[in-house]
């Protein structure tokens, strides 16, 4: 089984919407028993709270529901326990490993980083017009990191 969490500020925007994307490519390909994903957020301001209206709007839009997922904060067992830990910005990156001394088991990384792009992925959060735009960036992002583990899943021969 391959873990992956997605983490953002506050888990109501942009991690939610990669967890989203993610756990609708797991379910239409069958791969529920491999692949299990969550997402979370370096703050804990909204914990227990659904996404963004904004992004649950944006989500649904493009055929994907966000609205049953409700925001955590990352715990330091999330180092651990997740092989991929996908973080929307470097802050986040940092606030992950600043959680303990020792290195974490999972792998952080930018989520466009599976893309080859070295930014970040913007906040929407104060700009209603860019929720589609950020969900593009997220959607791409997230299909390169799918088929990055899906091959990983298939046994060499």
């Amino acid at each position: 089984m391959v873990k992956l969490l997605f983490v953002c500020t506050g888990n109501i925007c942009r991690s939610p919407t990669a967890h989203g994307i993610l756990r609708a490519r797991i379910r239409a390909a069958g791969l529920e028993a491999h692949i299990a994903c969550d997402s979370a957020g370096t703050h804990g301001y909204h914990v227990g709270d659904p996404p963004d209206p904004r992004s649950i709007a944006t989500a649904r839009q493009f055929g994907v529901e966000i609205g049953d997922l409700r925001a955590r904060k990352v715990r330091v067992g999330d180092l651990d326990e997740f092989d991929i830990i996908a973080v929307a910005e470097n802050a986040h990156r940092r606030a992950l490993l600043a959680l303990r001394a020792t290195p974490p088991r999972a792998v952080i990384r930018l989520l466009p980083s599976w893309l080859g792009e070295t930014g970040e992925v913007p906040d929407p959060y104060y700009d209603d017009r860019s929720f589609a735009a950020v969900y593009r960036l997220i959607e791409r992002s997230v299909d390169a990191l799918f088929a990055e583990v899906k091959a990983s899943l298939t046994p060499a021969r």
